[in-house]
């Protein structure tokens, strides 16, 4: 991978603190525990993102990992596109060194699956990506949350606020799914998405 080539991790959810403990903002939440872990902050970048730029994982030898840019958007999950798609040529990156990490709920709460391309499932901020970018077939990190209980509507779940009870488990979820991404960077789609299917 070339230095000019880094992989683009980009952590979908919406701004501001009334946002930051919901289900529809793991991906944000994903993105901070990486640049956490690189002890990086991200800062603000004209793109309308914030952005942060860093090696991911370490390579054998203890050589740190390759280039990644991780990045969410200033502004909310449904105008995710344009922000991303600036960046994206701003760092002369392509669909192929994306990677899109969001909730999902039409997996089971806490399951992870890596994907490409294919539909949106009715999520704003990839159909924002999408239309954006021009084309569907990037990489995603889809994060489950599950469906709603009862009759609760979709949209009041996802904005919903993280409840002490499940928090842990939403920790562990989004160490994972960082986990996932350092995989992802290290070895390669392919390779991180048949050690993630087949465990």
């Amino acid at each position: 991978m070339s230095e000019t080539r880094p992989w683009l991790v980009v952590g979908l959810g919406n701004p501001g603190a009334q946002y930051a403990d919901t289900r529809h903002n793991v991906g944000h939440m994903t993105v901070d525990v990486l640049a956490a872990r690189c002890g990086a902050h991200l800062t603000s970048h004209k793109s309308g993102t914030h952005v942060a730029d860093v090696r991911l994982g370490v390579l054998p030898g203890g050589v740190p990992g390759p280039r990644v840019v991780l990045a969410v958007s200033d502004g909310y999950m449904n105008i995710t596109g344009g922000p991303v798609s600036r960046l994206m040529t701003f760092l002369g990156v392509d669909a192929e060194h994306l990677l899109v990490l969001h909730d999902e709920l039409d997996l089971p709460a806490h399951e992870l699956r890596l994907k490409r391309g294919g539909g949106e499932g009715g999520h704003n901020g990839l159909k924002s990506i999408s239309q954006s970018i021009g084309t569907k077939d990037y990489h995603r990190l889809r994060i489950g949350i599950g469906r709603p209980p009862g009759r609760q509507d979709p949209a009041d779940y996802v904005l919903a606020r993280i409840t002490a009870k499940d928090r842990p488990e939403v920790d562990v979820t989004v160490e994972q799914a960082a986990d996932v991404v350092e995989d992802v960077v290290l070895r390669g789609f392919s390779q991180a998405q048949m050690s993630l299917h087949t465990a």
